[in-house]
């Protein structure tokens, strides 16, 4: 699309390592902000640790290289915050005032900018001063306990680091929002973003069913949230699908592409019957679909409208139709990756590599 992008204009100081900040700054950079991070003498730490991750989180961002500890550098910092637009940082609470470089200290200098804080459990509170990594905050929001297996005990099961991404997310629909808010206002802000507190409010829907039904037992609870009828991943001869025939059409049409026994009667044709016979009936599907190939499984879903998709590997999902005929996937210095999906006006799926630390964004 031409014309500018969305966020050209606007600068960025991040102060964030690892993962929740910079999955958020990349974000705004692949937006069109200038983002300027500004990195410990020995680097962010993801640089050694998940050099992959690191390359494609900072595409496109300049590299600051700078010690807090020191008044010059100190001083340096507080020069590109005075002229930044949105401030982020993602220390234990209390390290940026210690440093000078707290919010009050900033707004002092810029009362236009919006300073935003990714913290695990915020600002406040009795884990105020914890450690902690993406399990941590799952764990304390309520998450963990719906995840595992609904006859097992907890379980971490994600695949992808969800609080962190998550956090970060929230994070850039707050900056954004913020720099909405200033437009009207002509004000700054601070942001005190706790990425458990994030997770909590993405159990909210799950609560409306508990609050509902007044389920109060963590039993109950899991079961809400692992077991539904004819929804879930089943077995192929050669892989996986999954099918979500939740409807009450849907389920008529799945009843029509598997012959699923007892479970085909008139009487099972409403949710509400359907749900006193969950386990069997996934075991019914299950049955069927167990000696059929994958593609030929997604071939009889498919021609009888049921909701249904491929259970594909990171790879396979790189070179599927899908990916392709949506534009999905661009080439970075990094390998493969999978540029910022909702594409505003001005915005390329291109964009420059990750910077050398201590060294300005490459042309690209």
């Amino acid at each position: 699309m031409s014309g500018p992008k969305p966020l050209h204009g606007i600068t960025v100081a991040d102060f964030s390592e690892l993962l929740p900040g910079p999955f958020m700054t990349g974000a705004l950079a692949e937006m069109g902000a200038r983002v300027i991070k500004i990195e410990r003498p020995g680097g962010d730490g993801l640089r050694q640790s998940q050099p992959g991750t690191f390359g494609i989180v900072n595409r496109g961002k300049e590299s600051v290289t700078l010690d807090l500890k020191s008044g010059a550098d100190r001083a340096r910092a507080e020069e590109i915050v005075r002229t930044a637009d949105v401030m982020v940082e993602g220390f234990r609470p209390g390290v940026m005032a210690r440093l000078g470089l707290g919010y009050e200290a900033m707004a002092a200098v810029n009362p236009g900018l919006v300073y935003i804080s990714l913290s695990g459990y915020g600002q406040t509170g009795p884990m105020v001063s914890a450690p902690g990594h993406d399990l941590n905050y799952l764990a304390l929001a309520g998450v963990t306990a719906l995840c595992g297996t609904p006859d097992g005990p907890p379980d971490h099961t994600f695949g992808l680091p969800v609080a962190d991404l998550g956090g970060g997310l929230y994070g850039l629909a707050s900056v954004l929002a913020a720099l909405f808010q200033r437009e009207r206002t002509g004000e700054g802000q601070y942001i005190d973003l706790s990425i458990t507190d994030c997770m909590a409010h993405w159990l909210n829907p799950r609560r409306g069913v508990y609050n509902h039904r007044g389920i109060d037992d963590p039993e109950g609870q899991r079961e809400v949230a692992l077991v539904r009828p004819a929804y879930g991943v089943f077995a192929c001869s050669d892989g996986a699908v999954s099918v979500a025939a939740l409807e009450d059409h849907f389920w008529k049409n799945l009843c029509r592409a598997l012959d699923l026994g007892r479970f085909a009667g008139a009487e099972w044709d409403r949710l509400a019957a359907r749900r006193n016979a969950m386990r069997d009936i996934n075991a019914a599907i299950a049955t069927a679909l167990a000696p059929m190939t994958r593609d030929a499984a997604m071939a009889v879903l498919g021609a009888h409208d049921v909701p249904a998709s491929p259970v594909l590997t990171v790879n396979e999902a790189t070179a599927s139709d899908h990916f392709a005929a949506r534009g999905l996937i661009t080439e970075t210095a990094s390998g493969p990756a999978v540029p910022f999906p909702v594409r505003l006006r001005g915005m390329t799926a291109s964009m420059p590599p990750a910077p050398d630390l201590g060294s300005p964004a490459a042309d690209g």
